[in-house]
């Protein structure tokens, strides 16, 4: 599709993939800006169902407007592709960061506040992202956290159920607990030895 055109849309460079659709670099005519647009897998176009889940995943992104949350500008179809317009982000991508140098306690607690600000308003919502990975997490120049808008199902119409179940093994190590505290046991030990010297 590279050089095509998708309604004012040009588009420039493929630059990633994800289950249900196609990632690529493109111009907007209209406004002369950059944007990302994500292309329906051309093998699954002609599935209701999967075409149903392509627009609902736009949907419910759009809902969201957060700066650590990739925008959602529009969806649409032409001559029977679906697509999906949204920001376009200049970095890289979390898991490329962590597969290259790791990332030191400062950084992973400063990536870390920004992913869970956008789960936070995310949840607030009632939307849950169903495949939260390092891969779904850009990273711009300057450090600021976009989450990948690929995978937010939930409706926001209603919460999302959340699902609590007990852990079949702890990793918490079981302390035994004192049936007294120290501090009165060897009180009584004191008090058990000087009657024992005044005998």
């Amino acid at each position: 599709m590279i050089g095509q055109t998708l309604g004012h849309y040009r588009i420039e460079a493929r630059i990633g993939e994800g289950g249900m659709g196609v990632v690529y670099r493109a111009s907007d005519t209209r406004l002369g800006r950059t944007v990302a647009i994500k292309v329906l897998h051309a093998d699954r176009i002609a599935d209701p169902e999967r075409r149903r889940r392509f627009v609902h995943e736009a949907k419910a992104a759009s809902a969201l407007n957060h700066p650590n949350i990739i925008t959602i500008h529009e969806i649409d179809a032409q001559d029977g592709v679906d697509f999906i317009v949204m920001e376009f982000v200049e970095g890289q991508t979390l898991d490329q960061i962590i597969g290259r140098r790791g990332l030191r306690l400062t950084e992973a607690f400063k990536y870390g506040v920004q992913i869970a600000d956008a789960l936070a308003k995310a949840h607030a919502a009632g939307i849950v992202h169903r495949d939260l990975k390092p891969a779904n997490i850009m990273v711009t120049g300057d450090g600021l956290v976009k989450s990948s808008t690929s995978a937010w199902p939930s409706s926001p119409s209603r919460p999302a159920p959340i699902h609590r179940r007990r852990p079949k093994r702890s990793w918490v190590r079981r302390l035994p607990i004192p049936r007294k505290a120290p501090s009165s046991a060897r009180s009584r030990t004191c008090r058990r030895s000087r009657r024992r010297g005044a005998r």
